[in-house]
């Protein structure tokens, strides 16, 4: 272990205090405007060097490595810091080693100053995303969250950023893989349990089953959906539905990945029957359309994505929630970057944001700017010391203004001005909340808490300025950036945990071009490379 730690200490200083070589150094090699470019120290390689690698905290990364696997042959910061260019500029993984290799910007950037400096290999690279994602999945440790909350601590201190006032907003981004349709998520997943098994397991098959098996394997589900009535695929499923269970049944002692996805697959596409009420061909039903959860899986290769409904937008895919900080004059960056499953709802988003953003700013939070999604009755004694301004509500305002107050609830007709003094109202069984109702000369009308409550809403956000409200806004220009070299809204991964390290790579980079705007409009009087979010993405290309 020691020699380990030993690797560890000899990587952060060949990354933070490289060695010049005078006959090497890329400076000595250009002249003119060319090394006044590579020397400048608000360049955005100097700025990347500075402001993201040398922050990198390498002793969090020894989890992933022990005596048995042995520390990497790179730097730690170097390997995080090429993760972050690729996301940055958008590249391909040919691109990125392509321009690690050849463009002394970027070179210089990973802190690889001499011509001789070699880029960790291909294999070094992946097996380090490799080792990321397996200990995330195994340990439940985003270390690539914990380097960015460190990175942005030590920046909003430097810089002095004012945290008490947040702004978030959230994105469905869809998964990278196609549309699957029920039929085809069971044939799939039903296939690759039977391609995982040995010849050994496979004698364990009936000649029948290895018979089905087999003509499964050598179906196209695309073209049988094509070809048949939903009422054919419907009873298909059904079949298939008891050779899962039976299939379930005679490999219970297999725990792979495989085996796992199929018993998934099975309890959310099946409900087993009672032995009482069926026969042993129905002992499997198949489930209705409308029992299917959200947060079912949607395609054999992408287990974690979900389905979310939103608008008249359908996404099969993940929700990313991004906050940052609002100072009007100062400098705002991303304090939190949230990723969960498409259906995890925006609600489910503030609180842990917040409480997210606080840690990393080490300040309070007094308030914030969110739109009517994040809305929620749960969050008012949660956020009872912050004010949460609300950029509308969701929901059509209804014809009664409700007010409570001391003397009970004032109820306003706003369409004829008439005044009612509503009357507590018998409770509904299933609830303990108080109701009111009035009778009007068509019917009584009765008022929840719920209906209250948005009324009340409404009157405040009514009373807000439109300078306040609108304060909210500036965090739809950062979402287009976080996303904006996604094509078609689709993401360039599968896996949550991969949807995670992405969109924090980019967070890290959108603060770096904040960062070096502000000190170039701040410190140099110069005119800055972008005045606005919406040109992040132009800058250092």
């Amino acid at each position: 272990m020691y020699h380990l730690l030993r690797k560890f200490s000899m990587f952060r200083k060949s990354s933070k205090q490289p060695q010049l070589d005078l006959f090497g150094s890329s400076k000595h090699l250009l002249t003119g405007k060319a090394r006044d470019q590579y020397t400048d120290d608000q360049g955005w390689h100097n700025q990347f060097r500075k402001e993201i690698v040398s922050r990198i905290d390498e002793d969090l990364f020894q989890v992933l490595f022990d005596e048995s696997m042995g520390a990497p042959n790179a730097s730690i910061s170097v390997l995080v810091g090429m993760m972050a260019l690729k996301e940055g500029f958008g590249w391909s993984d040919g691109q990125l080693f392509e321009q690690c290799r050849f463009n002394l910007l970027a070179r210089s950037a990973l802190g690889l100053f001499n011509i001789n400096d070699s880029v960790p290999t291909e294999s070094t690279y992946y097996l380090f995303r490799k080792r990321l994602h397996e200990h995330a999945r195994h340990k439940g440790e985003d270390l690539f969250q914990k380097t960015f909350a460190d990175i942005t601590q030590q920046q909003i201190k430097e810089f002095n950023v004012n945290g008490r006032s947040i702004r978030m907003d959230s994105k469905l981004i869809g998964s990278n893989s196609a549309y699957f349709s029920r039929y085809e998520i069971i044939h799939q997943v039903l296939v690759a349990l039977y391609k995982s098994l040995s010849k050994a397991q496979c004698q364990r098959l009936s000649a029948e089953q290895l018979k089905e098996l087999k003509a499964l394997t050598e179906e196209e589900p695309g073209k049988t959906i094509y070809r048949s009535t939903r009422e054919e695929i419907t009873s298909r499923m059904q079949v298939l539905g008891l050779l899962i269970y039976k299939l379930l049944s005679l490999f219970r002692d297999q725990h792979n990945e495989a085996y796992t996805l199929l018993e998934r697959v099975f309890h959310e596409q099946y409900k087993v029957a009672d032995p009482k009420d069926s026969t042993k061909e129905q002992a499997v039903l198949l489930r209705p359309r409308e029992e299917i959860k959200a947060d079912s899986l949607q395609s054999p290769h992408d287990p974690d994505s979900a389905f979310r409904r939103k608008q008249d937008q359908q996404i099969k895919g993940y929700n990313v929630n991004l906050t940052e900080t609002i100072n009007d004059d100062g400098l705002n960056l991303i304090t939190g970057i949230i990723v969960e499953k498409a259906h995890v709802s925006d609600v489910d988003f503030l609180k842990p944001a917040i409480e997210e953003s606080m840690q990393v700013t080490d300040q309070p939070v007094d308030k914030v700017y969110v739109d009517g999604g994040y809305q929620s009755p749960e969050h008012d004694a949660l956020c009872a010391d912050i004010d949460i301004v609300y950029t509308g509500i969701q929901g059509a305002a209804g014809r009664y203004d409700l007010q409570l107050g001391p003397d009970g609830l004032i109820v306003t007709d706003t369409r004829t001005g008439e005044r009612h003094k509503a009357r507590l109202a018998k409770k509904i069984k299933t609830s303990k909340e108080d109701r009111w109702c009035i009778d009007t000369k068509q019917r009584r009308l009765y008022f929840g808490q719920q209906a209250i409550r948005a009324a009340h809403l409404r009157r405040q956000l009514g009373q807000r300025l439109k300078e306040e409200v609108h304060k909210r806004n500036n965090v739809e220009a950062t979402i287009f950036q976080l996303v904006y070299h996604l094509r078609n809204n689709k993401s360039k991964y599968r896996g949550l945990i991969k949807q995670k390290i992405w969109a924090t790579c980019r967070s890290l980079w959108i603060n770096l071009v904040r960062i070096i705007n502000f000190i170039k409009e701040r410190y140099s009087g110069g005119d800055a490379l972008c005045q606005r979010p919406a040109m992040i993405s132009k800058m250092a290309v």
